[in-house]
């Protein structure tokens, strides 16, 4: 069983349950544990814990609690000014990577965690891991689900509900199960915020 560790972020099949792994997997848990105990008003602390938390943890991070992940976010690489809305789920096995400024609804699930069809090898709880990479200036709405081994571009925006199974390229809006790029982001996207209501900011 040595060696299942070095498997992680290789994509090859491992056996996730050997004790090397579950040793190291729950320590990390228990500090995700604590951070979901904080309260909203503790914001410094949950800063801090996050930086601790986290494989890389920008400026400004912030997750709403309950934040949940298999390896407490170790395996997470979130840039500055990243916001999580509540219940992300990250299945963060293998690597997760987050660019600066992405949002992220509540109820969003992003998976590296995979498993092989061949019956035969599930039950012996075989598992692979595929990383999932996620651009900088993003949005992901409510109840998206990203697949292992996705890439999302720059500035895209995931509508509600979608399941990213397959690359989803920069600069575009995208929705639906599987999710497909609808159009890319325009002119329109300039002058009109939501249907017909004008941009009407100060700079």
């Amino acid at each position: 069983m040595s060696g299942m560790k070095e498997k992680l972020h290789t994509g090859e099949l491992y056996l996730p349950g050997v004790e090397e792994i579950m040793k190291e997997q729950a320590s990390y848990q228990d500090k995700l544990c604590d951070y979901n105990l904080t309260k909203p008003s503790e914001s410094a602390k949950r800063a801090a814990m996050l930086k601790d938390m986290l494989g890389d943890c920008g400026e400004g991070v912030y997750i709403e609690a309950p934040f949940y992940a298999n390896f407490g976010g170790h395996h997470c690489h979130f840039g500055k000014m990243v916001y999580a809305n509540y219940h992300l789920t990250c299945v963060d096995d293998s690597h997760i990577y987050i660019g600066d400024y992405t949002m992220i609804g509540p109820n969003v699930t992003i998976a590296t965690a995979a498993h092989p069809i061949l019956p035969e090898l599930r039950e012996k709880a075989y598992q692979y891991n595929m990383p999932v990479r996620i651009g900088r200036n993003c949005w992901l709405g409510a109840g998206v689900i990203v697949m292992p081994g996705v890439t999302i571009g720059d500035n895209t925006v995931i509508g509600a509900g979608s399941i990213v199974t397959k690359d989803i390229p920069a600069n575009v809006v995208a929705v639906g199960n599987p999710c497909r790029v609808m159009r890319e982001i325009n002119e329109h996207d300039r002058e009109y915020y939501y249907k017909d209501r004008k941009i009407d900011i100060a700079e």
